[in-house]
């Protein structure tokens, strides 16, 4: 094989790798009781091109919502958004008492331990779409990440 031919390899290689555009960074779930319909999904996000995250899908849900918390008149809302701006290099925390994305309508308890697949959709610039395909580990009900 030649030069060259190394050369083009190289240079696809590195234009996948720029593919990449979303990173994340110590993602989980909450582990819910036998009853529960609902619980959260946290992570920290990191885009290389401004971005904005517009869709998470899971299995586990029948409804999977983005929201926000917020104080509104000295008291804590939740709403749903219709997505979270990724500014290129900078991370965004997805956590308790901000943005977090909502396992509505759960089809079954999420015990301590196991994991949940999650879909990021990912809209870039130029209005495509990428998928960031996830398996969170689900963490206790206590569970408070290290700051």
């Amino acid at each position: 094989m030649n030069t060259k031919f190394f050369a083009a390899l190289f240079a696809l290689a590195l234009a996948a790798g720029a593919q990449a555009q979303v990173t994340v960074k110590d993602p989980w779930v909450r582990a819910t009781v036998p009853a529960a319909k609902a619980s959260g999904a946290f992570m920290q996000l990191q885009s290389a091109q401004d971005a904005r995250l517009v869709e998470v899908r899971s299995s586990v849900a029948g409804v999977v919502e983005i929201h926000q918390m917020a104080m509104e008149n000295n008291m804590m809302k939740m709403q749903q958004v219709d997505g979270i701006d990724l500014p290129a290099g900078k991370p965004v925390e997805l956590a308790s008492g901000g943005y977090h994305i909502m396992l509505m309508m759960l089809k079954r308890q999420l015990k301590e331990g196991e994991t949940v697949p999650l879909t990021l959709v990912v809209q870039k610039k130029d209005k495509k779409l990428e998928t960031v395909e996830l398996n969170v580990a689900v963490r206790p009900l206590t569970y408070s990440p290290a700051k």
